[in-house]
């Protein structure tokens, strides 16, 4: 995991809302039939260095509520016979966690990092749920990018 700064990036592509309890059941998941929709309907121009993104975007709360998922590409690197909608990845700090791998097991792993991560007590950081998003630099790599917040403020302990 390494910690980044990256400026705003606009995304171009086809969406969903959902959320992580539909996502655990397959008769309920949205999210892989979006990436075979998109596949189906877009091309994507991976020789000029290119990914293929999958941007969470307005959540509802937090890991818990509902969120939007874009899969696309940037508008320069994609071409679509469907009308494609466009998210703006916010500028900020980002932790990458990358993966290499089958898909979309690696994805799982990754995302399963990610969890324990945040679910840790030495965790330093927040997630700021603006936007997350997959890059998918290959057909086998992938890294996650987790927008934050600014670090964790220990609480003072009062000695009596």
């Amino acid at each position: 995991m390494k910690q980044i700064t990256l400026d705003e990036k606009r995304i171009a592509g086809l969406s969903v809302r959902t959320n992580n309890v539909s996502e655990m059941q397959p008769e309920t998941a949205k999210i892989g039939a979006l990436h075979q929709t998109f596949a189906q309907q877009a091309t994507v121009n991976y020789e000029k260095g290119a990914c293929l993104y999958g941007v969470y975007y307005q959540y509802e709360s937090d890991y818990t509520g509902d969120f939007n998922v874009l899969v696309g590409a940037e508008p320069d690197h994609v071409s679509s016979m469907a009308e494609l909608e466009h998210v703006d990845l916010p500028a900020g700090e980002y932790l990458v966690f990358s993966g290499e791998g089958e898909m979309p097991q690696v994805v799982i792993d990754v995302w399963g990092d990610i969890w324990r991560y945040f679910s840790s007590s030495d965790c330093v950081h927040y997630r700021a749920y603006t936007a997350d998003f997959e890059c998918y630099t290959s057909e086998k790599s992938v890294d996650v990018y987790i927008a934050v917040k600014p670090y964790k403020i220990e609480k003072q302990v009062e000695l009596n």
